[in-house]
C-alpha cells in the first residue's frame, strides 16, 4: 500500500442492496442502483475495493446465492479488477460465521516451495540481499488463493461454480474502467512492470492510465476459463502450472510443476475469545493478526476505558503499551503451526494477559528493551484486500487477502496474465532483520520448504448475545491487527457508530522500531504533549489501515462502514 510503506493494501466492505449500490447517505428507495460508503439495508451487504468487483457480489446474492457464493466471486473479481490486491497468485485467510453460530476458517495462505532453504536471500558473508526477497522470481511463494476458494465454494456454496466465476471472466475479457486512484497507482508502477516483464504486461499502454480508460486482460481470461472448466486442475496442473514453471525458470524462480500440484489450503479452528462480553472470532496462525487481536483486547480490558475517555490520554498509553508486548510475542512465538508448536491458548488466556500488562507504568513509556516476549502456559484445548459479506439469511463472511507488496512483484507470468507474489519476505529471512513491513521474527517463522509465511491479516467476526454483530478486517501490513483492534474498541467501549468508530483517527506501534506512527491531526496536540512527556515517540504518516466493517443492530438491520482512507464501496439490499 502506498500508506504502508510502499505497500498498497486495500480493503472492501460491500453492502448488498437488492438493486445494487449508491453513491451517498441519502434515501434513494427510488434508485435502481446506489453506492456509498456508509449505508444502511436489512437483507445483504458486502465491501469491496472496486465498484465492478461490488456489482459482481450484489448480483450474485440476487440470484440466490449465500455469503460464501458471494465472498467466491468477489475474490475471482478483484483478481481482475483489483491487480494491486486482488488476485489469482496470492493468497489469504477467511474466516465465516453461518447463520446457527457454527464457525469456520480456511487458511489458503502461499507456501515456500520445495527447493527454498533458511538462507536463500543471504550473501556468502550472511548479509541480505537487497531486494531479492521483494523484487524477484524468489520471493513469490506457490499461491492458495485458488485452491482457497474453490475449498470455500464446494463446502458451502449454493449456486453452480460457472455461475461464480463467469462474471470475473467478463471482467477480464471486456474490460472495465479504472478508477482514478488505480490510474494513479498503475502509472506509478509503470517501470516496475516494464523492466521486471520480458513482455509488457496489460496494465502497461503507450500513454498513462486516467480515470474511464478501459483495462483488458484477455490472457487472464483465458486463465480464469481454464479455472472455470477444470477446477483447481485449471490453475495448478495443465497449460497454467506450465506457465507458472516457465515463468519461474526464466527468472530463477523456485516453484515447480510439483509444489502447485501438491498445494492444499487447510481448513482450521479459529482462535475464539471473549471482549467484555462479546465473543471474538479471528483467523488461526499462521496468520498472527487474530492472536495479536485476542492479546490486545485482553489486555486493556482490565482498564476502565471509557471512563477515560477516547483518544485521552490514559488510553492511548495503555493501548500503546498492550501493542507493544503483542508484537513481542508475535516475534518470539508466532509461525505455522504445521512446522512449529505454538502456545495459541497460553497466549490468549486472560490470566496470562493480565499479567503480561501488569508491569506497565501509567506515569513512563516501556522501551523496547524493558520488553520482551512472555512466557505463557502450554494450555492444550501493506498489498493486501479485506471484504466482508453478510447475507439475508445471517452467513457471514470474513476475508483478507494478498499479494504482500503493490501488485507483488510486478512480475505477471507470460501468457497467464495474472500477477506473482513476494510473500517470501513474510518469513524471517535473518534473524532480527525487518521485512518490508518492518517486522522482525525469530526460528518460529524461517524459511523451510513447504512452510508457510506468518500473516499479520486480520480478519474477524464478532458476536453479541450470541447474535452477528460485526464483520470486519483492513489491509495495512503490520498496522492491520492494531487497526481492527481500534476499530472494535470504539465501537464496545466508546459506543460509536460503525461510521465514526471506522473514520476516527489512528495509532500503531509494532514494539520495534520505537516509535508510534499515528495519522495526521488524529491525536490533540495536548494529549500529544502528554504522551510525550511521558516518553513517547510519536511520528506523523498517511492512513493507517483501511478498515471495512458491516454492523448489524437489535433490530437485524446492516450498517456499513467502507473506509473513506481507501477507493471502498458499499451496496447492499
Amino acid at each position: 500500500m502506498s500508506f504502508c510503506k510502499g505497500i498498497i493494501c486495500i480493503s472492501v466492505l460491500f453492502v448488498l442492496l437488492i438493486s445494487g449500490c449508491s453513491r451517498n447517505e441519502a434515501d434513494n428507495s427510488n434508485s435502481l442502483f446506489s453506492e456509498g460508503q456508509f449505508i444502511t439495508s436489512d437483507s445483504g451487504m458486502v465491501v469491496s475495493a472496486h465498484p465492478e468487483s461490488s456489482k459482481v457480489g450484489i448480483n450474485i446474492l440476487r440470484k440466490g446465492g449465500n455469503a460464501m457464493d458471494a465472498a467466491a466471486a468477489v475474490e475471482f473479481a478483484l483478481a481482475v479488477c483489483y491487480p494491486e490486491a486482488g488476485n489469482l497468485g496470492g493468497g489469504g485467510f477467511m474466516v465465516i460465521r453461518k447463520a446457527s453460530g457454527e464457525t469456520d476458517a480456511i487458511d489458503y495462505r502461499e507456501k515456500a516451495p520445495a527447493a527454498s532453504r533458511r538462507d536463500m536471500f543471504l550473501d556468502s558473508a550472511g548479509n541480505v540481499i537487497r531486494g531479492l526477497s521483494t523484487n524477484s522470481h524468489l520471493a513469490c511463494g506457490v499461491p492458495g488463493t485458488v485452491d482457497g476458494i474453490i475449498k470455500v465454494h464446494s463446502k458451502y456454496g449454493k449456486l453452480p461454480f460457472n455461475e461464480i466465476i463467469q462474471p470475473a471472466i467478463d471482467l477480464a475479457e471486456k474490460g472495465f474502467p479504472v478508477t482514478a486512484v488505480q490510474a494513479k497507482s498503475l502509472n506509478a508502477n509503470r517501470i516496475n512492470f516494464i523492466e521486471r516483464n520480458r513482455i509488457r504486461p496489460a496494465f502497461v499502454k503507450d500513454s498513462l492510465w486516467k480515470e474511464g480508460d478501459t483495462l483488458i486482460q484477455p490472457e487472464l481470461a483465458n486463465t480464469l476459463k481454464l479455472i472455470r472448466d477444470y477446477g483447481r486442475d485449471g490453475f495448478y496442473k495443465g497449460i497454467t502450472a506450465q506457465r507458472i514453471e516457465a515463468e519461474m525458470k526464466r527468472g530463477n524462480g523456485l516453484i515447480t510443476s510439483e509444489d502447485l500440484a501438491s498445494y492444499d489450503a487447510q481448513w482450521r479452528e479459529p482462535v475464539t475469545g471473549t471482549y467484555r462480553g462479546y465473543r471474538i472470532i479471528a483467523a488461526p496462525p499462521p496468520s498472527g493478526g487474530g492472536i495479536i487481536l485476542l492479546q490486545l483486547l485482553g489486555m486493556v480490558e482490565n482498564f476502565p476505558l471509557r471512563k477515560w475517555g477516547f483518544h485521552s490520554a490514559k488510553a492511548i498509553h495503555i493501548m500503546i503499551e498492550a501493542e507493544k508486548r503483542a508484537f513481542a510475542d508475535r516475534a518470539e512465538f508466532l509461525g505455522d503451526p504445521d512446522y512449529v508448536k505454538i502456545p495459541v491458548n497460553g497466549l490468549i488466556n486472560k490470566r496470562y494477559l493480565k499479567g503480561r500488562i501488569s508491569n506497565v507504568d501509567m506515569r513512563k513509556a516501556s522501551s523496547p528493551e524493558e520488553i520482551t516476549a512472555g512466557n505463557p502456559e502450554w494450555i492444550e484445548s501493506e498489498e493486501t484486500t479485506h471484504y466482508s459479506v453478510v447475507d439475508a439469511f445471517g452467513n457471514a463472511v470474513a476475508a483478507t487477502t494478498t499479494l504482500n507488496a503493490t501488485f507483488g512483484t510486478s512480475i505477471v507470468v507470460e501468457g497467464a496474465g495474472f500477477l506473482l507474489n513476494n510473500q517470501m519476505d513474510d518469513f524471517s529471512i535473518k534473524p532480527g532483520y525487518p521485512n518490508i513491513y518492518g517486522l522482525t521474527g525469530s526460528e518460529a517463522n524461517s524459511i523451510q520448504p513447504g512452510k508457510r509465511m506468518l500473516s499479520s491479516m486480520t480478519p474477524a467476526i464478532v458476536e453479541k448475545n450470541k447474535k452477528l454483530f460485526l464483520i470486519l478486517g483492513s489491509p495495512g501490513g503490520s498496522t492491520i491487527p492494531t487497526s481492527v483492534f481500534q476499530v472494535i474498541v470504539n465501537v464496545i467501549d466508546f459506543r460509536m457508530s460503525i461510521k465514526d468508530a471506522v473514520i476516527a483517527g489512528r495509532f500503531h506501534n509494532q514494539w520495534l522500531p520505537d516509535q508510534t506512527d499515528m495519522e495526521k491531526e488524529s491525536i490533540d496536540s495536548l494529549t500529544i504533549a502528554v504522551l510525550r512527556n511521558l516518553g513517547h515517540k510519536f511520528y506523523t504518516r498517511s492512513a493507517i489501515g483501511r478498515v471495512n466493517a458491516i454492523m448489524i443492530d437489535k433490530n437485524g438491520l446492516r450498517h456499513s462502514g467502507a473506509d473513506p482512507r481507501g477507493n471502498n464501496v458499499a451496496c447492499g439490499y
